[in-house]
This record gives C-alpha cells, sequence and structure tokens, in this order.
C-alpha cells in the first residue's frame, strides 16, 4: 500500500440509498488524478452505517471504477466472526486487501488481539491492514504491540497509524520492517512523509487528489520547500479530519468544490453555520494550491 490512498466517502441519494454512480464517478476522478489506491467502508465511508450486502455493493462498484488500481475494504467489527464475514464477502467483490480496527466495543488483551487479527486473517485470506485509532476503537496498538502482531500474523502487511503522535511512524518503521507504515491523520502527513512512511490514507485527498499526490511525490524526492508550502494550503481542512465530524466535513467540501458529496446517514446530522464556515475558509485556503491541470 505504497503512495496515496483515498479513503473515500459513500455517497447517498435524498432518500440515503447508496448512489453507486455517484460513487464510480469519484473513484475514476480519483485514480485518473493520480491517486494510487482506494480505501472503501473505512470511518470517511460511514462504514458503521452500511448493511453487509451495502458494504459489499461499495466494494463491487469501486472495484470496476477503479481498474488497475487496487481497492482495500474497511471490515472493522465488534467480533472476529463479522469482521470475517465482511472480509470475505470484499474478496469476492475483487478487494485487493482489507482494513481492520481491533475488536469495536472492547478493550482486548495482547493474547485476544492476535487471536482476533489472525482470525480475520485466515477468513480473509487477503493482505491485512491493521488500523490504529484509538479515538474511533478506544483502543491505543502501541508500536511495541504492534511489532508483536506483526511477528504473530503473517497476513498483515501494512499498519494505518492514526494516534495522532506523528513520533510513532519512526518508530513503526524501525520495528516493523518488512511491512507497509501508513499515516493515517491528514494533519500531520508532512511530519510522517519525512519520518518514512510509505504511505497515506486520507480524506483530504477525497477533495484535492493532485495537490494531495503532489505534496507525496515532493517529499519523495526531498523537495521539502514546496512541500511546506503547499501542506500550509491543506493544513486548514487537513484539520478537520481529526474530528468526530471529519466525514460531515469532507462532503461539504466536496459540496464546496463541485463534486457533490451530498447528505450523511444518520446519527450524523448536517453542519451548523459556523461549521459550514469553517469548511469554506478551509477549502479557499487549500484552491491556492490548486494545481494547473486539476
Amino acid at each position: 500500500m505504497k503512495g496515496v490512498h483515498a479513503a473515500i466517502v459513500t455517497h447517498f441519494d435524498a432518500e440515503l440509498n447508496i448512489d453507486h454512480d455517484a460513487v464510480a464517478a469519484d473513484v475514476s476522478r480519483l485514480i485518473g488524478a493520480g491517486v494510487h489506491g482506494i480505501v472503501a467502508n473505512g470511518t470517511v465511508g460511514e462504514a458503521g452505517s452500511l448493511s453487509r450486502e451495502e458494504r459489499r455493493a461499495v466494494v463491487e462498484t469501486s472495484v470496476g471504477a477503479a481498474g488497475p488500481a487496487p481497492v482495500c475494504a474497511g471490515v472493522s467489527a465488534a467480533t472476529a466472526e463479522q469482521a470475517s464475514v465482511y472480509a470475505r464477502d470484499a474478496r469476492s467483490a475483487g478487494a485487493e486487501g482489507v482494513m481492520v480496527l481491533p475488536p469495536l466495543l472492547y478493550r482486548a488483551d495482547r493474547r485476544e488481539l492476535v487471536e482476533f487479527f489472525g482470525s480475520v486473517a485466515r477468513s480473509a485470506d487477503l493482505p491485512l491492514l491493521v488500523y490504529n485509532n484509538p479515538a474511533g476503537s478506544g483502543s491505543d496498538l502501541e508500536p511495541g504491540l504492534l511489532a508483536e502482531l506483526v511477528r504473530e500474523v503473517p497476513s498483515i502487511t501494512a499498519i494505518k497509524e492514526t494516534s495522532e503522535d506523528a513520533r510513532r511512524i519512526a518508530q513503526l518503521v524501525n520495528l516493523c520492517p518488512e511491512v507497509d507504515i501508513l499515516v493515517g491523520g491528514d494533519d500531520w502527513a508532512l511530519e510522517g512523509f519525512c519520518a518514512g512512511a510509505a504511505g497515506w490514507v486520507s480524506g483530504v485527498v477525497d477533495v484535492f487528489p493532485a495537490e494531495c499526490v503532489r505534496l507525496w511525490e515532493l517529499c519523495q524526492v526531498g523537495e521539502l520547500a514546496p512541500a511546506r508550502s503547499l501542506y500550509a494550503d491543506l493544513l486548514p481542512l487537513a484539520r478537520l479530519d481529526m474530528t468526530p465530524k471529519l466525514v460531515q466535513y469532507f462532503k461539504a467540501a466536496l459540496d464546496e468544490v463541485g463534486i457533490g458529496g451530498g447528505p450523511c446517514r444518520p446519527p450524523r446530522l448536517p453542519l451548523t453555520v459556523e461549521e459550514i464556515a469553517a469548511v469554506r475558509h478551509a477549502v479557499a485556503q487549500a484552491s491556492r494550491a490548486r494545481l494547473p491541470s486539476a
């Protein structure tokens, strides 16, 4: 999972049914802008509000629109059994990998985590992206524990680090050189790239894909001055990522740039006037960095 991967939104119509045409168009747009891969049914994709059948359908639509680019499917759940069901569905729909948080609603210990991730990996029969998001899951997989999981579960090929501690990227790169360490938070992407991250799973990419790919490319060749300038313009929007309302914010940002994000399913409600103003300010700032071809 090297490079820039878009954590896509799930588009809904006015009746809150999945708009598969919009999902497909969005995936095609992102791949056309140079994004290296797609992550469907993650936090930004409102996976928790999707049924089993809807999850599979979103993956199938994404795979169909992504062409040769890889699609990784979120399969997080409270139990290994349920996550495994989602994982098998994702594989049958064409996903090339699965992303999974630790068990939801329960703080598992080391022994339980090895069994949980191992069980999902065996059922999926696909590369496993372990997703560490303490705010989202209630469990913090610290670098030492993640290194143990990598040793115990050979199917783990990537780690999405979303603890908000950029220092962990370098630590994980050193502890787990055999797997791809991915930045999972948009407002410390530059720091993560410079610390050796192999890639980025991002919501800002949904709105400004070419610019995010450019940021990645600049960091890869050590062009840090233009990278910092570009990053400064993207940061106001990136700051909205590590918040409970990131889905509403990114869908509203897509509305602002004319692509259309559309509504969210409850319990998410529309943004307030003040929140919309913050999105507009962030989009205006990021638009300064828009590439000529974007």
